[in-house]
């Protein structure tokens, strides 16, 4: 074979390694469709693993680089069991071979909401795949290899337990009964240095050896026989404790181990903030990500920011007590910035407010987490101050669950997302970090300049749950910060 043949098939043969793509159209939307790489899919029991991308019918502005894209491919994480999804990596393309920019995600996972993108495509990942014949063939064999094992262990232990004809002797009685007796469990050993010591002892004859004869002198008188003592049976004495070291196997009982459980996040003690980073590597970035929230917002450049166009109303919602905060689910809201859509996932409660504004740190803030399409994170931070008493918080604490981890979904109570809005939508806006762990970055933050007020027993009801579940304002490194004018 020609050598530069050889070079050529050396040169191919890595590439063959490695399956093309197959994109498989999942929704087609005005503007945009999602479509499937069912070659990256990978299954881990509930967990499923998967590529798939957007491509949009016009450009977008990448807010990092400043280029445009059309397409947006994302590796996901999905769990399917709990319906939730966790971005991994998350490419932007120009075209089918130009990337504009491409980052690894250490995300985390949130609640797929039906309906969405993210919907479509967890119900096509977590469908169960179709067996081939030769599949379901070899589970048929495996399944019939397996009986057939079961019966024949099930012969052999039968025969174990049938009776042998060998004539039991008188000295074997004893031990017979002993193994006829109920076992106890079966202890730990341990090795016992005095048992192999008495081992090696010389034991005593069972029959005494006959006494010598002497003869006896003339003046001496000759012995009085003395009736044979009775023997009786020795009482029965307490066995003695098992001796505690050597070589001989020594049975003794083991303590049951109590299994030491893992330090959870949280605010105070050794799960607090200054901790997170330890408790779990996927933590790194809470103390080593240079964007991270939240911040005191400070001389930020005053400009006439894009008004956020707010597509909230009316709706049904469920409250819940996660043991950390206070969190509420409502159905599909959303918002719209610079050409983006970005759909609510779910409101958070802090006390007293992670966000500083020039120094003053209010009572309470109130977090609406949204997510776009391309997987990117918004959050809208309404700042709460003591004064009147507000009805859409009333109304939630009106339905908060009587015990922390549940769940309430009022059947006929309703809120208003938008009056929970301060009446200026005018806000900060800086890019950030989630203030809960995994501390994931690149998350755009719209905190309101005008805070809205809750009465002083509204904060007081929240504080005898949370006193603080606050982060700590991070250092802002530099960051742009724009003020609306």
């Amino acid at each position: 074979m020609h050598p530069s043949i050889v070079v050529a098939l050396a040169i191919a043969l890595p590439l063959t390694a490695t399956a093309a793509p197959t994109w498989q159209n999942v929704s087609s939307e005005p503007g945009k469709r999602i479509e499937l790489d069912r070659t990256s899919i990978k299954r881990e029991g509930q967990t499923v693993e998967a590529q798939s991308r957007m491509i949009l019918e016009k450009e977008l502005i990448d807010i990092r680089s400043g280029a445009p894209y059309l397409i947006i491919e994302v590796v996901t994480r999905y769990d399917c069991t709990a319906r939730n999804a966790n971005t991994i990596k998350r490419t932007f393309k120009k075209d089918e071979n130009t990337i504009v920019r491409a980052e690894d995600l250490k995300g985390t996972d949130l609640p797929v909401r039906s309906g969405t993108l993210d919907d479509k495509v967890l119900r096509e990942v977590c469908r169960p795949p179709k067996e081939s014949q030769a599949d379901l063939a070899a589970k048929a064999n495996e399944a019939a290899n397996q009986l057939r094992q079961a019966n024949e262990a099930l012969l052999k232990k039968e025969l174990a337990k049938a009776p042998k004809a060998t004539p039991l002797k008188t000295s074997d009685a004893a031990p017979a009964a002993a193994e006829e007796a109920p076992k106890s469990a079966i202890p730990s050993i341990r090795p016992s240095l005095k048992a192999a010591a008495e081992a090696n002892l010389p034991k005593p004859a069972t029959n005494p050896a006959p006494v010598e004869t002497r003869p006896v002198a003339q003046n001496t008188p000759a012995p009085v026989a003395k009736p044979p003592a009775v023997r009786r049976p020795p009482a029965a004495k307490p066995r003695p404790p098992a001796p505690q070291g050597g070589y001989m196997l020594e049975l003794v009982r083991s303590e049951p181990t109590r299994p030491t459980l893992p330090v959870q996040w949280g605010y105070e003690g050794a799960g607090a903030p200054e901790n997170w980073a330890r408790l779990d590597p996927r933590n790194s970035l809470c103390a080593s990500g240079q964007r991270q929230s939240p911040i005191d917002i400070s001389d930020g450049i005053k400009v006439d920011v894009e008004p956020v166009r707010f597509d909230y109303r009316p709706s049904r919602f469920r409250i819940a007590d996660t043991g950390r905060t206070v969190e509420v689910f409502l159905g599909d809201m959303s918002f719209s910035l610079t050409g983006k859509t970005y759909t609510l996932q779910k409101i958070a409660f802090h006390r007293p407010s992670e966000e500083r504004i020039d120094g003053r740190r209010f009572d309470m803030s109130a977090h609406l987490i949204h997510k776009a399409d391309d997987g990117q994170l918004a959050i809208i931070a309404v700042l709460i101050e003591r004064g009147n008493e507000n009805p859409f918080i009333q109304t939630l604490w009106n339905n908060l669950p009587l015990e922390k981890g549940l769940e309430v979904a009022p059947p006929a109570a309703t809120i208003d997302l938008d009056a929970l809005l301060p009446t200026s939508r005018n806000y900060y806006a800086y890019m950030g970090s989630l203030t809960t762990p995994p501390c994931t970055e690149g998350v755009l933050w719209l905190v309101m300049k005008q805070p809205i007020q809750v009465s002083q027993q509204q904060v007081d009801i929240f504080s005898r749950l949370y006193r603080n579940n606050a982060r700590p304002v991070q250092p802002t490194n530099g960051r742009l910060i724009k003020e609306g004018r």
